[in-house]
């Protein structure tokens, strides 16, 4: 008869009402924690994000763009040795991405479409701007209902600045009241308010959709929107702190995305137009804030965009190709998981990188998963905070059609997409049990 488990003897000096009394202390700051931080919010996160100005936008422009998109690459990179030969790939990488990117480009070219009513739109008089708002959201609506849609769609209004706050307003109303009278505001649908220097501007839009709500009998926190930071002031305020953060929390839960502008925020520093790039190191500087800031509070970073257009002649277009396939692997490897495509001719690189990011590293993220799901160890000793961002990255490389799931489910040792998610999305203690 074997010998029984010997149990230890567990020797402990403070009375239980110690925990108690720490823990009613605390539960105000756990409250906070659950206010300000609930993380992730898991829902699909675009890959980029298409401008399109509002006189512009048409019924035909998400198959347009596609069409040209792929004009472009049966101009200038007919198959994938073309393509490898363009962007310096591997070549089995670019047979891998190939066919795949030509499939979305056909499927869905556009993830994000933002109707621009700002910069790409400029100055109108008031009853031409109004008939664009309506008429965009007739649109929309009606792509919504036939399936045509992207994922996401809304429209960027003008910025909460006194020169055009009125305006941006009603552009604002007769959009969102023209949805409505079309049936109701579309699950994909996002806002973008651009230009924002001061808390109280976030803070006036949330009143503003408030009150659209309450008007249209809504539930209260359905509409929110992207916060553009293309200023200085919205990085560091006068007093030395960091602005955004305190956007972040003057939308009261409505913020969903933080834009960097590029352009706007270059000049804002002084940096010359040749210069005034992604990679600079003031828009660096300014995106590691805004990430830090948005980190666990279910905001998303996006980065921006680059001026150089791929037209021309196929050693222009391959220039151009490099510089955007370049500027999209950097943002990827720095967690921007999102970008701005001004250009059809865009589509072709963007989705090439976002696809080369995805399969180059899958097989070794879904086998260190696995390892981590089985307890079984390995060189790399991972903790439930890898496990999240392994699975994270699987799970964005499945939203865009980078990978599919029989080949995520094989490399991960049979963990379906439910697996992922759930670790992708652990409660907040789950992420410290193991230190780190």
């Amino acid at each position: 008869m074997g010998q029984g488990h010997r149990q230890e003897k567990v020797t402990t000096s403070l009375a239980g009402a110690v925990s108690e009394e720490i823990s009613a202390s605390l539960a105000p700051v756990d409250a906070e924690l659950g206010r300000r931080y609930p993380g992730d919010p898991g829902t699909r996160q675009p890959v980029h994000t298409v401008y399109v100005p509002g006189d512009v936008f048409a019924a035909d422009t998400l198959r347009s763009w596609g069409e040209k998109a792929l004009a472009a690459l049966d101009e200038h990179a007919p198959d994938p040795a073309s393509l490898a030969s363009a962007l310096g790939l591997a070549d089995r990488l670019a047979d891998q991405v190939y066919d795949r990117v030509r499939a979305k480009l056909e499927r869905e070219p556009i993830e994000d479409l933002r109707v621009d009513f700002e910069d790409g739109y400029g100055p109108r008089p008031d009853a031409e701007e109004d008939e664009a708002a309506a008429r965009a959201a007739r649109l929309v609506a009606r792509a919504y209902a036939d399936r045509t849609a992207a994922p996401y769609m809304g429209i960027r209004m003008k910025c909460m600045e006194a020169a055009v706050r009125d305006r941006g307003i009603r552009t604002l109303d007769v959009f969102l009241s023209g949805l409505m009278e079309a049936g109701g505001l579309p699950e994909g649908l996002v806002l973008t308010l651009p230009k924002v220097t001061y808390a109280e501007q976030v803070t006036a839009m949330v009143r503003l959709l408030e009150a659209f709500e309450k008007a249209r009998g809504l539930e209260p926190g359905r509409i929110g929107f992207e916060i553009q930071i293309e200023t200085s002031q919205s990085i560091l305020a006068a007093d030395g702190t960091a602005t955004v953060a305190r956007m972040i929390q003057a939308a009261e839960g409505r913020a969903t995305g933080l834009h960097y502008g590029t352009f706007d925020y270059s000049a804002c520093l002084g940096v010359s137009a040749a210069y005034q790039a992604s990679d600079h190191p003031a828009a660096d500087h300014a995106k590691a804030i805004m990430q830090v800031a948005a980190a666990g509070t279910g905001v998303r970073v996006s980065d921006g965009s680059t001026n150089v257009l791929p037209v021309g002649p196929t050693e222009q277009v391959h220039d151009a190709w490099r510089l955007h396939y370049g500027l999209t692997r950097r943002a990827l490897a720095r967690a921007y998981y999102q970008g701005w495509d001004m250009h059809p001719g865009h589509l072709p690189t963007r989705y090439t990188a976002v696809f080369a990011f995805y399969r180059e590293g899958y097989e070794q993220a879904a086998a260190r998963l696995a390892r981590y799901a089985n307890r079984a160890g390995g060189d790399v000793m991972d903790e439930p905070a890898t496990a999240k961002a392994l699975s994270g990255y699987l799970l964005r490389g499945l939203d865009c059609g980078a990978l599919d799931a029989d080949e995520v489910a094989k490399a991960a040792g049979g963990l379906t997409r439910t697996d992922l998610e759930g670790f992708a999305a652990p409660r907040r203690g789950d992420l410290t049990v193991s230190g780190g």
